[in-house]
């Protein structure tokens, strides 16, 4: 499906800006210690990687579901979502019993309507392993993720050099966090492409993202036009664009059986009832 092409209400690069001041205040509020103390109070990170890579069936795909509150390209996502008393534990549970492989649960919130106590409070509901969604640009970042009780964190390509992307995998590596890296253009996906598997292989997934971040649109086609140079779709996510049976089936067609679906079921009254409906008539 495709979006407006209308210039977006915020950019990439404000968002990052942004990010930046918020963590400068972050590392003065709590500094690196705190994060590695209460680090030590926690038990070991569940397996993202293994949670989406495992499929049951020839015609399975896992659904890594996502809890979102609102977007830049589409504000508030729902009227109800703007009370006090937004769930994410809810609906978690909801995802859970639908058959959601995993949780993404959005962190960042000035744009995206977030907060870091909706992972634990993710992490308490349900057994699946969470997916820290935000835009972490800073290793300091990574350590809060891993404290905050994240099993796994979203590094996008677009907002990092090669060498900041690489650095902030081997530290998610060190502290057992999967590193789901999110490409979007030809130029960071190419980018990527050496480092898929590192530093260990079942740490690390390769994610395309078929929104553009610079405009806000969306095309599921994007993932299949960029398919010819992935060299292994087992380790492939596709975001973003996907709401229907067609859209899974489309996917495990060309070998992509991982999707991260947020937005269509967000919007829905009942995100879980939405996910059970794209699980159950994708079998």
């Amino acid at each position: 499906m495709s979006g407006s092409s209308d210039k977006p209400a915020v950019t990439l690069d404000e968002i990052v800006a942004h990010k930046r001041e918020e963590i400068e205040r972050a590392k003065a509020h709590r500094p690196l210690d705190d994060l590695k103390t209460m680090i030590g109070e926690l038990g070991r990170p569940r397996n993202f990687f293994g949670a989406v890579t495992k499929h049951d069936r020839a015609d399975h795909t896992t659904v890594i579901a996502e809890i979102k509150r609102r977007s830049p390209s589409a504000g508030l996502i729902r009227p109800e979502y703007a009370d006090d008393d937004f769930d994410p534990a809810r609906i978690a549970r909801a995802y859970h019993e639908a058959g959601a492989a995993a949780i993404s649960c959005l962190t960042e919130s000035r744009y995206f309507g977030g907060d870091l106590s909706f992972i634990h409070r993710v992490r308490d509901a349900v057994p699946l392993p969470v997916l820290r969604k935000d835009f972490i640009v800073d290793p300091y970042q990574v350590w809060e993720s891993r404290a905050f009780g994240a099993d796994a964190v979203l590094l996008i390509a677009e907002c990092l050099t090669e060498s900041q992307m690489v650095d902030l995998m081997i530290l998610a590596h060190e502290l057992q966090l999967t590193a789901l890296v999110e490409t979007h253009d030809m130029e960071s996906l190419l980018r990527v492409r050496p480092h898929v598997g590192f530093p260990a292989r079942s740490y690390m997934l390769l994610g395309i993202n078929n929104r553009d971040l610079k405009t806000m649109t969306t095309d599921l086609a994007h993932t299949l036009r960029m398919l010819d140079i992935i060299d292994d779709p087992r380790v492939l996510v596709s975001e973003s664009g996907i709401s229907t049976r067609e859209d899974l089936v489309k996917l495990r067609s060309k070998g992509v059986r991982i999707a991260l679906v947020g937005e269509a079921l967000m919007r829905e009254a009942d995100p879980g009832a939405a996910l059970g409906r794209l699980m159950n008539g994708d079998r």
